[in-house]
């Protein structure tokens, strides 16, 4: 082991050692400043080469002797103190040194917060020491009975919200420019609004955001009623509830629309000449600890306010809160205002659906009526055929049940069953060519061979009807109406021609498959839209080909029901 007069040795050359570095830095520190740069930095670098110069001195004498000199190192001190006017007068000569020099807010809170915690304990350590050295008998038991009051006092007011936000409010008075770090109290207010779980979290977020801000407890939100003039509790956090509404021509309302003003309740209640004409309505009189008034603008329209309670501590409301508030107020009104856009969105898309699903079912009632009316025609001279009657008995059974199935689809939103089975498109041709042929009209069927598809067998019929429909309408009865069914790539081929009037591109690329789109007088444009959704709701592709005055061909390709139900691989042949 080395022996103690070495190891005090090796400190004493240790701390003679540091100023020489020391001294080294600073003289490299002034060697390579510019020229112009230092006339600043002369009185800082002559104030610690002193404090240096004394620390070499010390401590080489100490190694010298063994010993360190007690009057040199009792006015060591003073010395040191000697260099800060140097140190001030270099800082005031770079101005900006102090606004780079910034330090944290919560760093300061902690640092603050241990500092009283040690005084608070220092305190009671001496106080419990008085009270052992002149408590007799019961001093021990005093001194313990002290200390564990004082522990439980110390925890208390750690936990204590209120002492907290004193102790923020006395920080930011005092040591800080400025009340708040913008910087931070902006991203933290961004998270709490995008942290909300559903869109009826949202208003609470807003209250728990500005609330946050001050060290308020709680608050109300209150919203614009859409189709009212009026405006609602909308949410509440540690606040009472409140069923009455506020009209939007209301003194407070008008007030906070045209000055956006943050209404001080507090400071209304002792000179409410500072606020105008605003009378403030009973309710909002009669809410316990209501402080502030924020309003919400989006533009020029407020779509609401934000009441907040009282802080936990005592707050001066000066300009710097008012202008946090109002900033951090439209930044919330903005993401409510989305949030109301997007439910207004959303019920607009419920409506739009059931408005196209409503279009498609008066639609199909127009074919069913359509085919009604021509069995009544034809009843009025076929209806002593027995066969005809049979016929109407079907086709008025047919008719019913699709009618069942169109208000069933109207009324649950569901899509008729049935799509996992295969569907022979040949039976649908030839039905299709049949009813063609009832009403005077000769539909050419090119059926190469049997093919099969998936989907719903009505709403197939129903579609290569509507495109053979809009053939013979677009056609001279002296014209050629065909509909042709192959395999071709492994895919269903349904064509239907003509040799009618045809389409323009223009036509075709614009309007063909929009809704609500149709050259008819007396068409509804959906039959098209209709094709074309059901087409795709397949995976088939539909395609048109068309020439003005020379006639237009659809093509439709749908999947094979055999591609998923044969498998590519055939049996061996036995010999």
């Amino acid at each position: 082991l080395a022996h103690p007069n070495d190891l005090r040795k090796i400190v004493l050359f240790v701390t003679m050692a540091l100023p020489v570095i020391a001294m080294v830095l600073l003289e490299q520190l002034f060697r390579n400043v510019p020229q112009d740069a230092r006339w600043n930095i002369k009185p800082l670098a002559l104030g610690l080469a002193c404090a240096f110069l004394f620390d070499l001195y010390l401590y080489s004498e100490a190694v010298l002797f063994s010993a360190i000199d007690a009057d040199a190192f009792s006015i060591r001190g003073a010395v040191h103190a000697m260099v800060v006017p140097f140190l001030l007068l270099s800082t005031s000569r770079h101005s900006d040194w102090l606004s780079k020099i910034q330090i944290s807010r919560k760093a300061a809170f902690h640092s603050a917060t241990l500092m009283i915690a040690g005084f608070y304990l220092v305190f009671v350590s001496a106080v419990g020491y008085y009270v052992r050295y002149f408590g007799g008998e019961w001093g021990r038991a005093l001194q313990l009975g002290l200390g564990v009051v004082a522990l439980v006092v110390l925890m208390v007011l750690a936990v204590s919200g209120s002492m907290r936000a004193r102790l923020r409010v006395f920080l930011g008075k005092h040591f800080f420019r400025y009340r708040y770090d913008y910087r931070e109290e902006w991203l933290r207010f961004t998270q709490t609004l995008s942290a909300q779980n559903s869109p009826q979290d949202m208003g609470n977020q807003v209250i728990r955001g500005l609330a946050d801000m001050l060290e308020s407890p709680g608050g109300s939100l209150w919203l614009k009623t859409r189709g009212e003039n009026v405006y609602r509790q909308n949410a509440r956090w540690n606040a009472p509830a409140c069923t009455v509404p506020e009209d939007e021509n209301s003194s407070l309302c008008d007030f906070l629309q045209t000055s956006g003003w943050v209404v001080n309740l507090e400071e209304y209640r002792s000179f409410p000449r500072r606020y105008g004409r605003l009378v403030l309505p009973t309710w909002l009189q009669e809410t316990p600890q209501a402080w502030l008034v924020v309003p919400l603008h989006v533009g020029e329209n407020m779509i609401g306010f934000v009441i907040l309670s009282s802080a936990r501590a005592p707050m001066d409301v000066n300009w710097e809160v008012n202008d946090l508030l109002k900033t951090a107020g439209r930044q919330a009104a903005s993401f409510l205002a989305q949030m109301q856009a997007t439910e207004a969105l959303l019920e607009v898309r419920k409506f739009d659906a059931f408005n196209r699903m409503s279009a498609f079912v008066v639609h199909d009632l127009k074919n069913v009526v359509t085919q009604l009316s021509l069995m009544m025609k034809n009843a009025r001279r076929l209806s002593d055929n027995p066969e005809f009657r049979e016929d109407m008995l079907m086709t008025v059974d047919n008719a019913l049940d699709r009618m069942r199935q169109l208000m069933l689809q109207l009324r649950e939103g569901a899509t008729p069953p049935g799509t996992a089975f295969g569907v022979e498109l040949e039976a649908i041709a030839r039905r299709i060519a049949a009813s063609a042929r009832e009403r005077g009209r000769e539909l050419e069927l090119d059926i190469a061979t049997p093919v099969e598809t998936r989907g719903h067998a009505d709403r197939l019929e129903r579609i290569i009807g509507h495109m053979v429909q809009n053939a013979f309408d677009a056609t001279q009865p002296s014209g050629r109406v065909w509909l042709k069914l192959e395999r071709s790539s492994g895919q269903a081929l349904i064509e239907v021609g003509d040799t009618g009037h045809g389409m323009s591109e223009e036509f075709i690329r614009e309007r063909l498959f929009k809704p609500f789109q149709t050259t008819k007088q007396a068409g509804m444009g959906i039959g098209a839209y209709e094709s074309y959704q059901y087409v795709q709701e397949l995976g088939g592709k539909i395609t048109v080909e068309s020439q003005v005055n020379q006639g237009t061909i659809v093509t439709v390709l749908l999947p094979l029901f055999e591609s998923q139900r044969h498998s590519d691989l055939q049996p061996l042949e036995t010999p």
